[in-house]
């Protein structure tokens, strides 16, 4: 068993929402939220008067503590707005996924329960038919549409909050689905007390304040963008720059207009930050470090972005389950190139042999436990007993290593793992040695079976100017550079690689279109 070697941290005894309407009282006027396109902003007092307007709209409506509402929406500054004014209103919050099918989404309000969805205009068309086909009685919506309740016209009746008494151990203040990448999706219930450890455990490694800016371009609606990018940020006075989806240029444009001190990502932005061109024409210099998190981090990747950019380029982890985080670089204390970091406070873990299921010292399937850990699965009790142990173990189907300095290093997952002839390769390894061949824009590898054989395959996307690199050249060049038995055996040529918004590389996609 391994404990964090960060003291442990004072979980304060509040629902999520009092966090940031308590760093609202000390920062009135600070700017808390800017649009990153239009520059539409919200102070601090603004935001608060604006959450408490949105709950006391909630309850004039006639919703009660412990209903839930479906936030089928972009990242905006209202995106807060509408999560803690629901939250004071004693409501669970259910977000979806923006690229969504119409089944999808009627498959998530009718698991979760939804009783309103919120959306904005350009959705309608998929929310108006999962509604009508989930039975959620209520749609409003963020912008104006003729004919439905806008955000606005909740916030302009100005009705005051309800008076709720929360039980922070038991009320779900998120139901986030999780991804579904290797299995059916299922709600992911987050008490108050998950949230509200989470960031604290967050907090003590990262020291969020007044004087940061961060930009959200991950959506909200993934338990990244939601607790580190948007509640972490909120909880300590840093000001969020939204963005709606990812743009390059749009993007690096922001980062410098908006003087953005923290980068939150996943590794297809550090991609571009160690790679384009365009990086170059802008000024970045009030950058203090760039964190990675949602899919694994190539070392050379992260060297070559912080290199490029003069800060930290390091790694997190975790998972939904996790609220999520579980492991985190401490700034200004990194540690080893690949690492993500040691255990965040109030944390333990352990690494469990995936073959035999006994304990390990140095290799195995990673088990963590700690107050962040869900209270289970939405109506899926078995599913939650075989992903959270009596003792109350979170099992993460997460490979890792652990050096003798206590650094984390993620492998890959358990399931994802390659057998080649009775030999285990993480793809993850093999991916990052495809995108360190500079004809390669990105690249991915999953088992595929050939005469009976499990072997690697890779899917590669040439860059602009390799139309010549053949699948000869790739599997040479890896075979230089890997074991044997790691060797890429099967290359296929692909446009884009699919990715989920949070950048976790869709394999299930991959073998489900492979030639």
């Amino acid at each position: 068993m391994f404990s964090s070697t960060l003291p442990d941290v004072h979980i304060d005894d509040l629902p999520v929402h009092e966090l940031v309407l308590r760093t609202a009282a000390a920062n009135p006027e600070r700017r808390a939220l800017i649009d990153g396109a239009t520059g539409d902003a919200l102070t601090y007092s603004e935001l608060a008067q604006a959450i408490r307007s949105f709950a006391g709209g909630l309850a004039a409506a006639g919703f009660h503590h412990g209903d839930v509402l479906a936030l089928f929406a972009p990242n905006s500054v209202h995106f807060p707005v509408v999560f803690h004014g629901a939250s004071m209103a004693g409501l669970t919050v259910t977000t979806v996924n923006v690229l969504s099918t119409t089944a999808d989404l009627t498959k998530q309000l009718a698991d979760s329960g939804a009783k309103i969805l919120v959306t904005v205009s350009d959705f309608l068309d998929r929310a108006t038919a999962a509604a009508l086909e989930a039975e959620v009685p209520v749609t409003w919506t963020v912008d104006a549409v003729p004919g439905l309740t806008s955000i606005r016209d909740v916030l302009q009746a100005g009705e005051a909050p309800p008076e709720i008494a929360f039980d922070v151990d038991n009320d779900i203040a998120a139901l986030p689905y999780s991804s579904g990448t290797t299995g059916v999706a299922k709600g992911v219930m987050l008490t108050h007390r998950n949230l509200v450890a989470n960031l604290a455990q967050m907090q003590a490694t990262v020291s969020h304040g007044p004087d940061d800016t961060v930009l959200a371009v991950l959506p909200m609606f993934h338990i990244y963008g939601l607790q580190v990018l948007m509640n972490l940020s909120l909880a300590h006075g840093a000001t969020v720059v939204t963005m709606s989806k990812f743009e390059l240029e749009p993007y690096f444009a922001a980062l410098a207009s908006h003087r953005v001190t923290r980068g939150y990502v996943a590794p297809p932005i550090v991609v571009a930050l160690a790679k384009h061109p365009i990086v170059d024409e802008y000024d970045l210099s009030a950058l203090r470090c760039v964190y990675s998190a949602a899919a694994p981090l190539d070392s050379e990747l992260a060297k070559a972005a912080s290199g490029r950019l003069g800060v930290p380029v390091v790694q997190a982890y975790g998972m939904t389950e996790a609220s999520p985080a579980t492991h985190f670089e401490v700034l200004g204390h990194e540690g080893k190139p690949g690492s993500v970091g040691k255990l965040v406070p109030n944390t333990e873990a352990r690494l469990v042999d995936p073959e035999t299921g006994a304990d390990a010292e140095t290799y195995g399937e990673v088990w963590v436990r700690g107050p962040q850990v869900m209270k289970g699965y939405l109506n899926k009790p078995d599913a939650t007993a075989e992903t959270i142990d009596p003792e109350g173990w979170l099992h993460t189907g997460d490979v890792a290593t652990i050096d003798s300095d206590g650094d984390w290093f993620i492998v890959d997952r358990v399931k994802e793992l390659i057998k080649y002839k009775g030999y285990q390769v993480a793809p993850a390894e093999l991916e990052a040695e495809l995108l360190t061949h500079p004809a390669i824009a990105d690249a991915a590898v999953v088992g595929h079976v050939l005469e009976g054989e499990e072997v690697p395959k890779a899917f590669v996307v040439r860059a602009a100017t390799a139309e010549q690199l053949t699948d000869v050249d790739i599997m040479t060049y890896i075979s230089e550079r890997v074991a044997p038995y790691k060797a890429v055996r099967i290359v296929e040529f692909i446009e884009t690689i699919p990715k989920s918004p949070s950048g976790k590389i869709l394999r299930k996609d991959l073998r489900a279109g492979a030639r």
